[in-house]
């Protein structure tokens, strides 16, 4: 394994330009691409293909300031046994993001305000990544609750419920911030 893979893979699979010091060792990321022994995420940022599918990826250098959330959320917290089917990432609205197609990342643009309140940094496989909180991540489900499938949205609030270290108050909080206060009530109330 040459030096540049060998950095990469110790970084958890991802290496950029800007830690390279030289034009040679630049060259040896444009020939181990070109084996496809590094797959170019963006701009300056590549990584070895295995790492993309570890059960978490650094978010953080491919999309910068993007979030986990969604399935990815539900998963991290416990609340739905619905396996990923690709890295949820919400970002702002108005932002561009190119993502070539090898990645599994789906992004989610929500508004400014929306990206303002349940949002934590934790440490994931080694990762420092922003993920959507647990009462967040409940809203989320019920915000969404068309396109996932009420089955879903029933899983995560019926988890959430079993959990002891939950905080109804800010759930109650973030379901008002995010319009979705009258229906996550009812659910509540079905299920009390």
């Amino acid at each position: 394994m040459n030096e540049i893979m060998y950095k990469a893979t110790s970084q958890g699979g991802i290496i950029t330009t800007a830690e390279i010091p030289n034009q040679s060792d630049y060259q040896k990321i444009v020939r181990a691409k070109e084996r496809g022994e590094l797959i170019r995420v963006r701009h300056g940022v590549y990584a070895v293909p295995d790492a993309l599918f570890n059960t978490m990826i650094d978010i953080d250098r491919i999309v910068p300031n993007g979030i986990v959330c969604l399935y990815n959320a539900w998963a991290y917290h416990q609340l739905s046994t619905v396996v990923p089917p690709s890295f949820c990432v919400a970002i702002e609205a108005k932002r561009k993001v190119a993502m070539p197609p090898t990645l599994p990342i789906e992004l989610y643009y929500w508004k400014k305000e929306n990206l303002e309140f349940g949002i934590v940094k934790k440490n994931i496989s080694v990762y420092e990544v922003l993920i959507t909180d647990m009462e967040r991540t409940v809203c989320d489900a019920v915000k969404y609750r068309n396109k996932i499938g009420l089955d879903v949205c029933g899983e995560v609030i019926d988890n959430y419920l079993k959990k002891e270290t939950r905080n109804v108050s800010l759930l109650h909080e973030y379901a008002q911030k995010l319009r979705v206060k009258k229906i996550l009530t009812t659910y509540l109330e079905t299920r009390l």
